[in-house]
């Protein structure tokens, strides 16, 4: 991948992780916007999907239907991430016992949850791709999981031990 598809890359999976974020905090600001900045962000991906799947005509028929249903899933569950960073954001200053195991257990489920959807989506993909496209889309998707924990690894402050 070139440099440049890979900034674009990084960038929509900020974006997006950013827009999940902004809309599952912020109560003061207008829907409407929050759903153009979504939409902006969705069709942002999916071009980029688009520039790197290298789909047939048939193929892509068959697969934008699925992509659609997954991303709306996965959408749900970046929405649960925003959350919970809002909720570490919101505990960093003071974090007990009680609120680190409730956080702690709210991320594992999510990474349950993603696991889940990957797996599930894994056969319906490949009913409409042949399996090395499938591959090639689930490293995409990888690829801007990775580029979003790289963000949040830089941009989220380890917990307080107490010492």
């Amino acid at each position: 991948m070139n440099t440049k598809r890979k900034h674009k890359l990084i960038w929509v999976g900020f974006v997006a992780i950013m827009a999940c974020a902004t809309t599952a905090t912020a109560q003061d600001k207008p829907a409407d916007n929050m759903q153009l900045v979504v939409e902006k962000v969705r069709a942002d991906k999916k071009l980029l999907v688009a520039d790197n799947m290298q789909l047939t005509e048939t193929e892509s028929k068959a697969f934008w239907p699925v992509y659609t249903r997954y991303q709306d899933e996965l959408f749900l569950i970046r929405v649960r991430t925003a959350k919970l960073i809002g909720d570490y954001r919101d505990a960093y200053g003071n974090m007990t016992e009680d609120i680190a195991r409730k956080l702690l257990n709210e991320y594992m489920t999510i990474e349950s949850l993603t696991l889940k959807l990957r797996k599930a989506y894994l056969s319906k993909f490949r009913e409409v791709l042949p399996e090395v496209k499938v591959v090639r889309y689930y490293q995409i998707e990888n690829k801007i999981q990775a580029a979003l924990d790289y963000e949040f690894a830089a941009s989220i402050p380890l917990i307080q031990t107490g010492k």
